[in-house]
């Protein structure tokens, strides 16, 4: 392997809206890209870690040695990159992160395409690029009429517990862009809902956990045969939203948490940093880079995997600072209301509906926060439709009743 290439390969304008809280598309900046640099292929890794002494890439083209292969630091931007000839797709590959107590964690790349199948987590080299799609019909119906002005019926559906193999094992995307979208297509919904399915470490979380905002599952196959997936949903005339979770990530240690030592995507103070009921970080959503990483995943999943829609999940608990909790430090006029989280849930959904107007933006808010569906411009948070969940466990409840009794 030739010798790594560390000059700056990202542009100056891309930091500054990184930094602004303003760039959508971070993902194409940051993260593992398959690059061509003074005639070697490889690969340009590039991560914020702004409190790091010295941040490493290791894997298996380096025997997983964390010094061999240190970054370069771009000055005043808390980013790091490197070039790395000769290291292609599929490679695994984690960050070896220095803190300035001199200790080192491995870290899986907040913006990997793709990763391993748990429990390993490494990250792996994935190109996006070169998927054929077959969606045109759809696109240009879908482009041409309001989805909030016809009936919806959204199937919510789990992927790895919908339906198994005979042996127990999960149905890929593959499999599901077949078994599914036929059950769904016979009983009459208009859209599938798929429960998280960016990487999480654990089955039983049902996606709810996330470690990888911008990997699909590797449980189920590739990021190209999720793309088939919604392809096929789109040719049988079925929409596809996804379950987004941006209120809280797990603690898992090569993961989001204390990414470089310290609390870059949630707050220092457990008392706005961490939910005590499900023992998880809140994300910082005031601080500019971190809305950059948010909003950037939105623009992900719908540019490059067609998506239709995001419910967005737990909206409650992103909105008010004593959700689930007694000890909480009130906003600058002494109220419970997250008001940095408000104005990023109102950016987030202008920013959605002015590059993907026909988006569905859904808030799970079961609350008595007001104006949750009326546009930024008239004092709202700007989503399109409010996910009932009371209405969810009352019919339920109302069902599981003796009839006499109903």
């Amino acid at each position: 392997m030739t010798q790594a290439i560390k000059r700056q390969m990202i542009s100056n304008d891309s930091i500054y809206l990184f930094k602004e809280g303003t760039n959508q598309q971070c993902y194409l900046m940051l993260g593992a890209h398959l690059d061509l640099q003074k005639g070697q292929s490889g690969t340009r890794f590039c991560v914020w870690a702004p409190n790091a002494l010295c941040v490493s890439v290791t894997g298996n083209f380096n025997n997983w040695n964390q010094s061999s292969h240190q970054m370069r630091q771009i000055k005043d931007s808390g980013i790091w990159e490197i070039f790395i000839p000769g290291v292609g797709e599929y490679e695994v590959y984690k960050y070896a992160v220095t803190t300035m107590q001199g200790n080192i964690l491995l870290k899986s790349d907040p913006y990997a395409f793709y990763s391993e199948v748990r429990p390993n987590n490494a990250s792996v080299v994935y190109n996006l690029d070169g998927y054929k799609w077959n969606d045109d019909v759809w696109q240009r119906q879908k482009s041409k009429t309001s989805l909030v002005d016809k009936p919806l019926s959204i199937y919510e559906v789990h992927a790895g517990s919908w339906r198994r193999n005979a042996d127990g094992s999960f149905l890929s995307y593959v499999d599901l862009a077949e078994q599914l979208t036929d059950y769904v297509l016979k009983t009459g919904y208009t859209h599938i809902e798929l429960m998280p399915i960016s990487e999480h470490p654990l089955d039983a979380s049902w996606g709810y956990q996330v470690t990888g905002y911008y990997s699909a599952t590797s449980r189920y196959g590739t990021p190209k045969d999720l793309m088939y997936f919604v392809d096929k949903c789109h040719q049988k005339g079925i929409g596809v939203i996804l379950d987004w979770v941006p209120g809280h990530f797990p603690k898992d240690a090569h993961g989001l948490a204390r990414f470089d030592g310290t609390a870059l995507y949630e707050h220092a103070d457990p008392r706005q940093g961490e939910h005590p009921q499900w023992g998880t970080y809140i994300f910082n959503y005031g601080r500019n880079e971190v809305k950059s990483f948010l909003v950037s995943n939105l623009m992900f999943w719908l540019e490059h995997f067609h998506i239709d829609g995001f419910r967005v999940d737990a909206v409650s608990s992103i909105l008010y600072l004593d959700f689930a909790r007694e000890d909480y430090i009130p906003n600058k006029y002494g109220g419970h209301e997250n008001l940095e989280a408000v104005e990023f849930l109102k950016y987030m959904n202008d920013a959605v509906h002015e590059k993907y107007p026909n988006t569905l933006m859904i808030a799970e808010e079961s609350g008595n926060w007001p104006m949750v569906t009326r546009p930024t411009h008239l004092g709202g948070l700007g989503f399109d439709y409010k996910w009932n969940m009371g209405w969810m466990h009352d019919t339920l409840a109302y069902m599981q009743r003796d009839p006499i009794y109903r």
